[in-house]
């Protein structure tokens, strides 16, 4: 069972989608909670179906005191790397929220501090606390739609199903095609046995 953070100040949760994959954006987001908000089934997005995360989301963004997503392109990512392009994201959610938090809550075990907020960062926190939860939720959803709409654009990758993550069915697709201008050219984008394939 998620619970509250225990703490007397301002908590925002932040958490992103998109790390591991191989083409599209990071999305990072970023959520302050009322303090007595409960939901039956909120989790760490992954352990939730599509549908049930799609169904949280309104509900998150109607309840939320504030919330805010970053997203940071493959470009980006290429430019940077991952991790930093991954702070980028967390960061641009923060600067979106219309409440000022007092200690931010990451997912994980590293994270850029942000201006003079205090933060605490937390392995596995997106299935133990409901703010890092509900922020896990909404850059998953908010991720998956920007891959369904680049799926129209680029549809043999069929990133409307794998949402860029390098699927089986992804490599062949990039062995067969090439990769396109959404693919992160600094990513291993086949395996190393499929390298010899060119």
């Amino acid at each position: 069972m998620l619970q509250h953070f225990k703490s007397p100040k301002i908590i925002c949760g932040v958490d992103e989608a998109g790390r591991g994959c191989i083409a599209g954006p990071v999305v990072a987001a970023a959520v302050i909670l009322p303090r007595n908000f409960r939901h039956d089934f909120l989790n760490d997005s992954k352990q939730l179906t599509e549908k049930q995360r799609n169904e949280l989301r309104p509900i998150i963004e109607k309840y939320a005191l504030a919330f805010g997503i970053g997203i940071i392109d493959n470009h980006t990512i290429d430019e940077v790397n991952i991790l930093q392009a991954t702070y980028l994201a967390m960061h641009k959610a923060i600067e979106q929220l219309k409440n000022k938090p007092e200690l931010l809550i990451i997912d994980g075990n590293r994270f850029k501090p942000y201006k003079t907020i205090e933060h605490q960062t937390i392995i596995k926190g997106d299935g133990k606390y409901i703010e890092i939860a509900a922020a896990s939720v909404l850059a998953k959803t908010y991720r998956d739609e920007i891959m369904e709409k680049l799926h129209e654009e680029f549809p043999d990758y069929n990133w409307k199903k794998n949402k860029g993550y390098p699927t089986i069915e992804h490599r062949k697709a990039v062995k067969e095609s090439g990769s396109c201008i959404y693919h992160r050219q600094t990513f291993q984008l086949l395996k190393p046995e499929q390298l010899s394939l060119f």
